[in-house]
């Protein structure tokens, strides 16, 4: 392997232990929850689950999964809106 890729695989590694360095403004991702698979995203801000819960609500267990999972690589308003603030790991 040529050394030059061994070093971008080592940065990576690094990389990969210092979460803090991504910051995410918007994706979407597949849950797969108890019941069923929901589509979450976070755009502009704003979480949204396709869940029933979450349309009354505007949160949800598949949102704050995500947040928790998600919360070092997200902006700091990032906390879903009907909390108000940040959930703590």
């Amino acid at each position: 392997m040529q050394s030059s890729l061994i070093g971008k695989i080592e940065k990576a590694k690094r990389y990969a232990q210092e979460p803090e360095r991504v910051r995410f403004g918007r994706f979407e991702a597949t849950f797969h929850g108890e019941h069923d698979e929901y589509t979450v995203t976070y755009a502009d801000s704003r979480w949204h689950c396709t869940c029933a819960f979450f349309a009354g609500w505007n949160v949800c267990s598949h949102t704050l999964a995500l947040y928790k999972l998600l919360m070092p690589m997200l902006p700091k308003d990032a906390a879903p809106a009907a909390l108000g603030t940040t959930v703590t790991a």
